[in-house]
């Protein structure tokens, strides 16, 4: 989630960073006025770190050929001045007629055939454009991958007009190449507040709304606090819409938008009443998450102005409803079991204490053996999983707590298979525990309310089986990781939780599923690192293991490099941050190390600090590093 985050814009792709660096000593080029050259200008000043390249379209030269008019017309479609430029590339009615902002196709690389030039008798040519479909953005600005090799091909029929070769025929939207997208686009985090669950009753958390992130591509440098708040405006995006709602009517245009140096953003709005208090506070929150770190620093409060009414607002207003204000206590505590069972509470200051009840204490005849555990939310609830996957038990952090108590779940898992089982359990910030239960014969996903549990069904997901989950904090959207039976691949999917029915009678299901990353063969771990973006530890084919950040549009984060986890098992994050712009809490990880002198390998704790993997210093050899959730 970008408004809470220190991270930096996605580093240019290697081909325009090698032709950014060209340009460093000159600070710009210009090119020659003709068809398929664009003028490129690297960007003056501090203020973007990343040093994207900023483009000037340039107009068709005269008798330029279709193909070199085609090179030209790709250019001009990712110039930073709109796309006027790009129309002259067109004929009168080709022109009148294209809906740029209806789609962008993202191809890997755009490929222009050669062939023989046009002659003087030639009055209609067509010309393709191949590539690797690599995603979708719609007239939402929403980016949607692509699954898949899907190599493409579109074509763009040429006409002379007024003695000038111009496309006549050309696809709906634009057509990118990666490189030029990623220069000319950059993802911004706007927000909708979750939708209410009907079958909830409404008592501490469980009635909160939050603010969701629902990730747009944008682009980078037109007009980009406007552009920003309209998206807001506009509403979510098709896939967000079933779990979310919006405080904007229709028709709401944004007039202006400035943020002074005092970092308070002052933004005009049209075509709505802003008379009504709590309305205009509900939009205005909005707005402020969205454009948090849209300016020059980061911004601490906003003032939304109207026709009629007007209202500020900024971090730390009651209720909190920012992103990740049901994530747990800031900062986020961290969890660990010790070799003999217990579990302890810790920061990074020290090996820290037992947790308070039976879960504190080392194991014994007493106390059945433990696998997998999560911390609730609020940290005063745990779910723990038997060591043979048979039992689930939710337990409250009490000194009340002497015993297990009765599991909340059992399954006729077979005994001693590791695939086999409950797994994964995690909370949302609503108090519901969601776990995976692997049974061969009968695999399901299960949400525990209070201590009756429900089916939960998972619509899409045909020929495969869920492996494990992560719930998001605000409980609306999880992340998946699933596998085929016989096979070795799991692949990661993001779904949508939403609620139905009564009190009486609660009914949840997943829907609205989409694949992430993938180019990944296998998931070995999943964490919410932030309200819009996964933590993932995977690898692909023929590779190594490594971390990825990957948004819940799908898309791999380029902005953050994490060093090699050849090594890890499992990786930690948290979405805690309250409604401030704390430091992100540092990754956690266990890992396998191997020993001099042929001695087996030992598994150790890991905290990531200033981008560096240093070993925690933990009572005892630790089983699992975990925050709540």
């Amino acid at each position: 989630m970008r408004g809470t985050s220190n991270r930096t814009e996605p580093r240019l792709l290697a081909a325009v960073g090698t032709l950014v660096g060209a340009l460093v000593a000159s600070g710009c080029a210009t090119m020659p006025d003709s068809g398929g050259i664009a003028r490129v200008e690297l960007p003056q000043g501090s203020a973007d770190k990343n040093l994207q390249a900023r483009v000037y379209p340039v107009a068709p030269g005269r008798g330029a050929k279709p193909r070199e008019l085609l090179t030209g017309f790709l250019d001009a479609v990712t110039a930073d001045e709109g796309y006027d430029t790009a129309r002259k590339y067109l004929t009168e009615s080709a022109a009148a007629e294209w809906k740029p902002e209806a789609e962008i196709r993202v191809l890997s690389s755009t490929t222009i055939p050669g062939g023989q030039d046009v002659t003087d008798a030639d009055t209609t040519v067509s010309v393709p454009v191949s590539g690797q479909w690599v995603a979708t953005v719609d007239e939402k600005h929403s980016y949607q991958l692509v699954a898949g090799q899907n190599n493409v091909s579109s074509d763009f029929t040429f006409v002379r007009e007024k003695d000038e070769w111009r496309i006549d025929k050309l696809p709906t939207g634009v057509i990118m190449n990666e490189t030029n997208f990623r220069n000319s686009f950059r993802q911004v985090a706007r927000f909708f507040y979750t939708a209410p669950d009907p079958s909830a009753v409404a008592s501490g958390n469980v009635g909160q709304e939050v603010l969701v992130a629902d990730p747009v591509y944008l682009r980078r440098r037109i007009d980009p606090l406007a552009t920003a708040a309209q998206a807001v405006a506009d509403g979510p995006s098709t896939w967000l819409s079933p779990v979310v709602r919006t405080a904007f009517p229709s028709g709401v245009r944004v007039e202006r938008v400035t943020i002074d140096d005092g970092r308070v953003a002052h933004l005009q709005i049209g075509g709505v009443d802003l008379g009504e208090p709590m309305a205009c506070r509900r939009m205005a929150t909005q707005f402020f998450y969205t454009l948090a770190d849209q300016g020059k620093g980061q911004v601490e409060r906003l003032e939304l102005k109207g026709p009629h009414g007007s209202c500020t607002v900024g971090r730390g207003d009651e209720p909190p409803t920012g992103p990740g204000a049901l994530a747990g206590p800031t900062p986020g505590k961290q969890y660990y079991q010790r070799s003999d069972g217990a579990l302890v509470a810790t920061d990074e200051g020290g090996p820290g204490d037992p947790v308070r009840g039976v879960l504190g204490k080392p194991q014994s005849n007493t106390k059945p053996p433990l696998g997998a555990v999560a911390v609730g939310r609020s940290g005063t609830q745990v779910a723990a999983i038997s060591e043979d996957g048979h039992q689930v038990y939710s337990v409250p952090l009490s000194d009340s707590a002497v015993t297990m108590g009765e599991p909340v779940l059992s399954s006729p898992a077979k005994g001693g298979d590791k695939e086999d089982g409950f797994a994964s359990p995690t909370w949302d910030g609503r108090g519901d525990l969601w776990v995976v239960d692997r049974n061969k014969q009968a695999p399901r996903v299960v949400m525990v309310r209070g201590a009756k549990p429900y089916t939960v069904p998972v619509e899409g997901l045909t020929g495969q089986t869920v492996q494990s989950l992560k719930i998001s904090s605000d409980g609306v959207r999880v992340a998946l990781v699933a596998r085929t039976p016989g096979s070795a691949v799991r692949s990661l999917w993001f779904g949508l939780v939403v609620h139905d029915g009564t009190p009486q009678a609660p009914t949840v299901k997943i829907t609205g599923l989409r694949r992430a990353a993938p180019t990944l063969t296998d998931v070995a771990s999943v964490s919410w690192a932030e309200t819009d973006q996964l933590l993932v530890l995977g690898k692909e084919a023929d590779r190594t293991q490594q971390l990825y950040f990957i948004s819940t549009d799908g898309s791999q984060s380029t902005d953050t490099q994490l060093q090699s986890a050849e090594s890890m098992t499992t990786v930690a994050a948290s979405e805690s941050r309250g409604d401030s712009l704390t430091q992100a809490p540092p990754v956690l990880a266990m890992g396998e190390v191997k020993q001099a002198d042929g001695k087996p390998s030992e598994i150790k704790a890991f905290r990531l600090v200033n981008h560096q993997w240093r070993e925690a210093s933990l009572i005892d050899k630790p089983r699992s590093f975990l925050y709540a959730g």
